[in-house]
């Protein structure tokens, strides 16, 4: 017994060494890293896909003509442009109505400027189809010039 000291204080203490089947272990922590690398792979994925949906679509047709497609609520915008000449199409869409905006400059002088305005709010596919017609319309005009 040492001085001051008392029976119970007095015990040896040992390490003692277990192997549990519920916590960490070599053969287990590999395959939740990669677990975890999988998940952040395809979110990664996800994310990078919805940051090219939003921005705007660039298509590309002869005679550098090029066309951006851009969604404004429920409507679209398109701008084309071919050197120095520059076509402009919106189409606002809201519930009351819809406003068309046709706009076709050359250089800082507007040719066309022209509005029009729909006592009903146009649906997903009158909208598509009216950005389609512009543009078979533009490339149809643009080639000839």
């Amino acid at each position: 017994m040492r001085p001051g000291g008392t029976q119970a204080n007095d015990r040896v203490l040992a390490t003692v060494y277990g192997a549990f089947r519920t916590g960490y272990n070599l053969r287990t922590m590999p395959s939740r890293l990669s677990l975890t690398r999988r998940i952040s792979t395809l979110l990664g994925i996800a994310v990078l896909g919805l940051g090219l949906l939003t921005i705007p679509s660039f298509v590309y047709a002869s005679d550098d003509l090029h066309i951006e497609i851009t969604k404004k609520g429920l409507g679209k915008e398109v701008v084309i442009t071919q050197g120095t000449r520059e076509w402009f199409m919106l189409i606002e869409v809201t519930p009351e109505n819809s406003v068309v905006l046709r706009q076709e400059k050359e250089q800082d002088r507007y040719l066309v400027d022209e509005s029009e305005t729909h006592d009903r709010p146009m649906t997903l596919g009158e909208v598509d189809a009216a950005i389609t017609d512009y543009i078979n319309s533009v490339k149809a005009r643009a080639v000839k010039k």
